[in-house]
């Protein structure tokens, strides 16, 4: 199992600082969600830690420096679901599952039989055996969130990277997508780092949560304690009530009444 620790992390786009020295660690085998408003910088902190991204300051991957790392080595290590995935048109399902084996392949190597067995494996782990042979643009928003896990997956990288897993599926998927990461996370003991926008959802799943704000980590701690009334209206300028729940604080958004 791999962990994953940053320091003073710092990212500048034209200028402008999307992440302003951002301290996180991801113990081995945990799950941690950043959330936060739109243009925090959660999605620019996962891109950080895949090495998608140039950034100053530490980023670690079991005490190794990233920046030493070869991007292939890195694949090795970190498997990421971006929000939205590139997917050639007509590519069929299986094909999509085997990309993820491109860093295990030497130049110009095509996949074996191993390889092959490890996609197949990947997506029936995700109950999606039986659209390996479709193609990706046919499916639904839930079975398609399921084939870019199971390519992540395929590459065997001990820690997945989720860049709002749940985006555009409905409520029945989300839940499904969690679960489904949920339960991979203990049978092979993967190291989780997600970014979410429903909070609720946020705070049932992860073990530890980090909000941020204006690319600096405004709370970390467990769901109560980062997902309070205060902090959620502060951070988010939005008016909320958080109602407890064995399950976890459930953020409910306040209609302004006249």
């Amino acid at each position: 199992m791999t962990t994953i620790a940053c320091r003073s992390v710092i990212v500048s786009f034209d200028g402008v600082e999307v992440l302003r020295g951002v301290d996180l660690d991801v113990p081995s085998g945990g799950w941690v969600t950043v959330v936060g408003p739109n243009g925090a910088g959660k999605s620019t902190l996962l891109r950080v830690v895949a090495r998608g991204l140039v950034a100053s300051g530490e980023i670690l991957l079991d005490g190794c420096p990233v920046q030493s790392l070869s991007r292939r080595e890195v694949a090795k290590l970190v498997a990421l679901v971006p929000q939205e995935p590139v997917i050639p048109p007509g590519m069929r399902v299986l094909d999509y599952v085997l990309l993820g084996r491109t860093a295990h392949l030497g130049f110009f190597e095509a996949e074996g039989r191993s390889d092959l067995e490890v996609a197949t494996s990947a997506l029936s782990d995700l109950g999606a055996a039986h659209l390996a042979g479709r193609t990706v643009d046919t499916l639904s928003g839930g079975e398609r969130q399921r084939v870019v896990i199971a390519r992540a997956l395929a590459q065997e990288s001990p820690v997945l990277l989720l860049d709002e897993p749940t985006t555009a599926l409905d409520i029945g998927h989300q839940q499904e997508v969690l679960d489904l990461v949920d339960g991979l996370r203990s049978e092979r003991n993967l190291t989780v780092l997600a970014t979410m926008h429903d909070l609720t959802l946020a705070g049932q799943y992860a073990e530890l949560l980090v909000m941020l704000d204006a690319g600096l980590v405004a709370e970390s701690g467990s769901a109560a304690e980062v997902l309070t009334g205060e902090a959620v209206s502060r951070h988010y300028g939005v008016r909320v009530r958080v109602i407890d729940d064995e399950a976890g604080p459930i953020v409910v958004p306040v209609r302004r009444t006249t």
